[in-house]
Protein backbone atom coordinates (compact mmCIF):
# COMPACT_ATOMS: atom_id res chain seq x y z
CA UNK A 1 0.00 0.00 0.00
CA UNK A 2 1.26 3.33 -0.79
CA UNK A 3 2.98 4.86 1.99
CA UNK A 4 1.41 8.41 1.43
CA UNK A 5 -2.22 7.46 1.11
CA UNK A 6 -1.98 5.59 4.17
CA UNK A 7 -0.46 8.61 6.70
CA UNK A 8 -3.30 10.44 4.64
CA UNK A 9 -5.88 8.41 5.42
CA UNK A 10 -4.98 7.80 9.69
CA UNK A 11 -4.59 11.94 9.19
CA UNK A 12 -8.28 12.43 7.91
CA UNK A 13 -9.62 9.45 10.64
CA UNK A 14 -8.05 11.52 13.48
CA UNK A 15 -9.25 15.00 12.34
CA UNK A 16 -12.93 14.02 12.52
CA UNK A 17 -12.23 12.08 15.12
CA UNK A 18 -10.80 15.60 16.71
CA UNK A 19 -13.63 17.30 15.14
CA UNK A 20 -16.48 14.99 16.63
CA UNK A 21 -14.49 15.91 20.25
CA UNK A 22 -14.51 19.59 19.51
CA UNK A 23 -18.15 19.42 18.26
CA UNK A 24 -19.38 18.00 21.72
CA UNK A 25 -17.84 20.22 23.72
CA UNK A 26 -19.47 23.38 22.04
CA UNK A 27 -22.50 21.93 22.12
CA UNK A 28 -22.14 20.95 25.87
CA UNK A 29 -20.84 24.29 26.34
CA UNK A 30 -23.69 26.34 25.23
CA UNK A 31 -26.33 24.13 26.53
CA UNK A 32 -25.58 21.38 28.70
CA UNK A 33 -24.74 17.31 27.68
CA UNK A 34 -28.76 16.93 26.86
CA UNK A 35 -27.94 19.81 23.59
CA UNK A 36 -24.82 17.39 22.30
CA UNK A 37 -27.33 15.38 20.16
CA UNK A 38 -26.34 12.78 17.83
CA UNK A 39 -27.94 14.59 15.02
CA UNK A 40 -26.42 18.39 16.36
CA UNK A 41 -23.20 16.71 17.00
CA UNK A 42 -23.11 15.32 13.46
CA UNK A 43 -23.72 19.16 12.00
CA UNK A 44 -20.82 20.80 13.88
CA UNK A 45 -18.35 18.58 13.37
CA UNK A 46 -20.12 18.29 9.27
CA UNK A 47 -19.83 14.38 9.02
CA UNK A 48 -23.03 11.96 9.08
CA UNK A 49 -24.36 10.94 12.10
CA UNK A 50 -23.21 7.43 11.62
CA UNK A 51 -19.91 8.59 11.53
CA UNK A 52 -20.20 8.74 15.28
CA UNK A 53 -20.51 5.34 15.80
CA UNK A 54 -17.30 4.46 13.78
CA UNK A 55 -15.31 6.20 16.63
CA UNK A 56 -17.14 5.60 19.74
CA UNK A 57 -19.27 3.11 21.04
CA UNK A 58 -21.95 5.23 21.94
CA UNK A 59 -22.42 9.28 22.43
CA UNK A 60 -22.19 8.82 26.00
CA UNK A 61 -19.19 7.71 25.35
CA UNK A 62 -18.51 10.52 23.16
CA UNK A 63 -19.58 12.72 25.76
CA UNK A 64 -16.88 10.95 28.45
CA UNK A 65 -14.07 11.42 26.04
CA UNK A 66 -14.99 14.82 25.24
CA UNK A 67 -14.99 15.80 29.07
CA UNK A 68 -11.33 13.71 29.88
CA UNK A 69 -10.07 16.20 27.06
CA UNK A 70 -10.89 19.11 28.55
CA UNK A 71 -9.49 17.77 31.89
CA UNK A 72 -6.45 16.36 30.98
CA UNK A 73 -5.76 19.53 28.74
CA UNK A 74 -5.95 21.74 31.63
CA UNK A 75 -3.53 19.42 33.58
CA UNK A 76 -1.09 19.36 30.94
CA UNK A 77 -1.09 23.34 30.51
CA UNK A 78 0.59 23.31 33.90
CA UNK A 79 2.68 20.31 33.53
CA UNK A 80 3.79 21.75 30.14
CA UNK A 81 5.08 24.80 31.83
CA UNK A 82 7.78 23.22 33.34
CA UNK A 83 9.27 22.69 31.03
CA UNK A 84 10.38 26.08 30.76
CA UNK A 85 11.79 26.22 33.96
CA UNK A 86 14.89 25.09 36.07
CA UNK A 87 14.89 22.37 38.86
CA UNK A 88 14.40 24.28 42.17
CA UNK A 89 11.48 23.24 43.44
CA UNK A 90 9.57 26.44 44.45
CA UNK A 91 10.07 27.55 40.90
CA UNK A 92 8.67 23.91 39.47
CA UNK A 93 5.39 24.67 42.06
CA UNK A 94 4.98 28.52 41.10
CA UNK A 95 5.34 27.46 37.22
CA UNK A 96 2.43 24.98 37.63
CA UNK A 97 0.27 27.42 39.80
CA UNK A 98 0.89 30.51 37.58
CA UNK A 99 0.37 28.23 34.41
CA UNK A 100 -2.94 27.23 36.16
CA UNK A 101 -4.19 30.76 36.65
CA UNK A 102 -3.54 32.30 32.71
CA UNK A 103 -5.05 31.70 29.85
CA UNK A 104 -5.54 29.69 28.23
CA UNK A 105 -6.21 27.82 31.11
CA UNK A 106 -8.55 30.54 31.94
CA UNK A 107 -10.96 30.36 29.53
CA UNK A 108 -14.54 31.28 29.45
CA UNK A 109 -15.63 28.34 27.08
CA UNK A 110 -13.60 26.20 29.33
CA UNK A 111 -15.59 27.14 32.33
CA UNK A 112 -18.97 26.77 30.35
CA UNK A 113 -18.15 23.40 29.17
CA UNK A 114 -17.25 21.95 32.59
CA UNK A 115 -20.04 23.67 34.49
CA UNK A 116 -22.42 21.67 31.73
CA UNK A 117 -20.61 18.45 32.59
CA UNK A 118 -21.66 19.05 36.74
CA UNK A 119 -24.82 17.83 36.64
CA UNK A 120 -24.73 14.77 34.75
CA UNK A 121 -21.72 13.84 36.33
CA UNK A 122 -23.70 13.64 39.55
CA UNK A 123 -26.07 10.75 37.81
CA UNK A 124 -23.52 8.92 35.55
CA UNK A 125 -21.07 6.65 37.44
CA UNK A 126 -18.50 6.23 34.15
CA UNK A 127 -18.07 10.24 33.80
CA UNK A 128 -17.49 10.06 37.67
CA UNK A 129 -15.22 8.13 37.32
CA UNK A 130 -13.84 10.36 34.64
CA UNK A 131 -13.55 13.00 36.69
CA UNK A 132 -12.08 11.51 40.13
CA UNK A 133 -9.41 10.14 37.94
CA UNK A 134 -8.46 13.84 36.31
CA UNK A 135 -9.02 15.47 39.80
CA UNK A 136 -6.84 13.14 41.70
CA UNK A 137 -4.26 13.66 38.42
CA UNK A 138 -3.88 17.30 38.89
CA UNK A 139 -3.91 16.83 43.11
CA UNK A 140 -1.38 14.05 42.83
CA UNK A 141 0.88 16.27 40.38
CA UNK A 142 0.33 19.31 42.96
CA UNK A 143 0.96 17.66 46.07
CA UNK A 144 4.54 15.69 44.12
CA UNK A 145 5.45 19.73 43.20
CA UNK A 146 4.94 20.39 47.09
CA UNK A 147 6.57 17.66 48.52
CA UNK A 148 10.03 18.10 46.69
CA UNK A 149 10.33 21.77 48.53
CA UNK A 150 12.69 21.60 51.25
CA UNK A 151 10.71 21.59 54.20
CA UNK A 152 9.48 19.11 56.75
CA UNK A 153 6.17 17.62 55.88
CA UNK A 154 4.47 13.79 56.89
CA UNK A 155 1.86 12.58 54.22
CA UNK A 156 -0.80 13.51 56.01
CA UNK A 157 0.27 16.88 55.90
CA UNK A 158 1.23 17.08 52.15
CA UNK A 159 -2.34 15.53 51.53
CA UNK A 160 -3.82 18.50 53.63
CA UNK A 161 -2.00 21.07 51.42
CA UNK A 162 -2.25 19.71 48.51
CA UNK A 163 -6.31 19.37 48.85
CA UNK A 164 -6.24 23.37 50.51
CA UNK A 165 -4.18 24.39 47.44
CA UNK A 166 -6.06 22.25 44.81
CA UNK A 167 -9.41 24.22 46.24
CA UNK A 168 -7.84 27.39 46.14
CA UNK A 169 -6.73 27.35 42.71
CA UNK A 170 -10.05 26.02 41.43
CA UNK A 171 -11.92 28.89 43.00
CA UNK A 172 -9.74 31.36 41.02
CA UNK A 173 -10.05 29.83 37.79
CA UNK A 174 -14.02 29.58 38.22
CA UNK A 175 -13.78 33.57 38.93
CA UNK A 176 -11.07 34.23 36.14
CA UNK A 177 -12.42 32.50 33.78
CA UNK A 178 -16.62 33.43 34.41
CA UNK A 179 -15.26 37.25 35.08
CA UNK A 180 -12.29 38.03 33.20
CA UNK A 181 -12.91 41.84 32.85
CA UNK A 182 -12.75 41.84 36.58
CA UNK A 183 -9.30 41.17 37.04
CA UNK A 184 -5.96 42.92 35.87
CA UNK A 185 -3.58 41.13 33.52
CA UNK A 186 -2.07 38.25 35.68
CA UNK A 187 -3.96 39.35 38.59
CA UNK A 188 -4.75 35.86 39.23
CA UNK A 189 -1.48 34.26 39.10
CA UNK A 190 -0.18 36.65 41.79
CA UNK A 191 -2.80 36.12 43.88
CA UNK A 192 -2.60 32.41 43.50
CA UNK A 193 1.33 32.34 43.84
CA UNK A 194 1.20 34.63 47.33
CA UNK A 195 -2.11 32.39 48.59
CA UNK A 196 -0.14 28.78 47.67
CA UNK A 197 3.05 30.44 49.30
CA UNK A 198 0.91 31.44 52.48
CA UNK A 199 -0.82 28.02 52.82
CA UNK A 200 2.85 26.01 52.95
CA UNK A 201 4.91 28.78 54.28
CA UNK A 202 7.77 29.61 51.37
CA UNK A 203 7.83 32.64 49.10
CA UNK A 204 7.13 32.37 45.42
CA UNK A 205 6.60 35.57 44.35
CA UNK A 206 10.11 36.17 43.45
CA UNK A 207 9.15 34.19 39.98
CA UNK A 208 6.04 35.78 39.62
CA UNK A 209 7.62 37.85 36.36
CA UNK A 210 10.18 35.07 35.74
CA UNK A 211 7.89 32.16 34.47
CA UNK A 212 6.85 31.45 31.01
CA UNK A 213 3.42 31.20 29.66
CA UNK A 214 2.66 27.51 28.81
CA UNK A 215 1.91 28.30 25.61
CA UNK A 216 -0.26 25.83 24.52
CA UNK A 217 -4.48 25.65 24.84
CA UNK A 218 -6.01 22.97 26.14
CA UNK A 219 -7.87 20.48 24.21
Amino acid sequence: MDQTRRAYRRESQEVRRSALITATQDLVAEGGPQAATVRAIAARAGVTAGLIRHYFRSKDDLLRVAYIELMEGMTAAGSDALEGVGAQPDERLAAFVAASLRPPVIDGGAVGLWAGYMHKVRSDLELLGVHEVAYLQYRDALEALIAALPRNANAAQLRAEAIACNGLIDGLWLEGSILPHAFAPDELATIGLRSVGAILGVDLMPYANQLPDSGKTPK
